[in-house]
């Protein structure tokens, strides 16, 4: 796969540039430690850019607006979605623990709809039990994943995969770089419990695509 697919380039403009690695990690998570975490030698701008051509608009492709609500039918999640930044360390953060039933839109990259791949990341755990992402390890290939958005609009995702990866082995040009059509991925922790600064070893990450729009 080419780091940068042909695609339009995102209506919206990143607010920061010269970041040196490229990285999520789920930070403020309690003891549970959800995280993100990649290292590599380009930078968010980079992978949020695309190239100058649309492909071919075989799908429905929406205009930019923020997402409010997501609901996933098949684990039961009916959530409000607010929106996340970067923490002070560069990374993403995540809605604050007491919280943990919510999910945040990474505001930096495209609203879900738009070309390219919208995040949402979510807390699996806390120390209380569950969070809103604890069972998306049992979502399968055709689950719907439906995002209401502000302009009241609902982009509807179809799951293609969910994958499991090292924090220090994400594939970073598939989860952030494939500008070729509206994607979402919903990225939360797993694998093994490491403790300390590390937390969980390992990223979940359900990668979907966009097949439907309703008002």
């Amino acid at each position: 796969m080419s780091r940068r697919p042909p695609a339009r380039r995102p209506q919206w403009k990143p607010r920061w540039t010269g970041l040196a690695a490229l990285g999520l990690l789920l930070v403020g998570v309690f003891a549970t430690g959800a995280g993100l975490g990649l290292a590599t030698d380009l930078s968010w701008p980079d992978w949020f850019r695309g190239g100058d051509k649309p492909p071919p608009r075989e799908f429905p492709v929406l205009e930019p607006s923020r997402p409010v609500r997501i609901a996933i039918p098949a684990i039961k999640v009916d959530a409000p979605v607010s929106r996340v930044g970067l923490a002070e360390d560069g990374t993403i953060a995540v809605p604050p623990v007491e919280r943990h039933n919510e999910a945040g839109w990474f505001d930096q990259g495209p609203t879900p709809g738009q070309f390219g791949p919208a995040i949402i990341v979510g807390h699996a755990d806390t120390r209380t039990g569950p969070s809103i992402f604890h069972e998306v390890t049992k979502l399968r290939p055709g689950a719907r994943v439906e995002v209401t958005r502000r302009d009241r609009s609902v982009a509807v995702f179809e799951v293609n995969s969910v994958e499991r990866f090292n924090k220090s082995r994400l594939p970073a040009d598939r989860v952030y770089g494939d500008f070729s059509r509206p994607g979402l991925r919903l990225i939360t922790c797993g694998g093994e419990w490491k403790g300390g600064s590390i937390g969980y070893a390992d990223n979940i990450v359900v990668f979907a695509s966009l097949v439907d729009a309703r008002a």
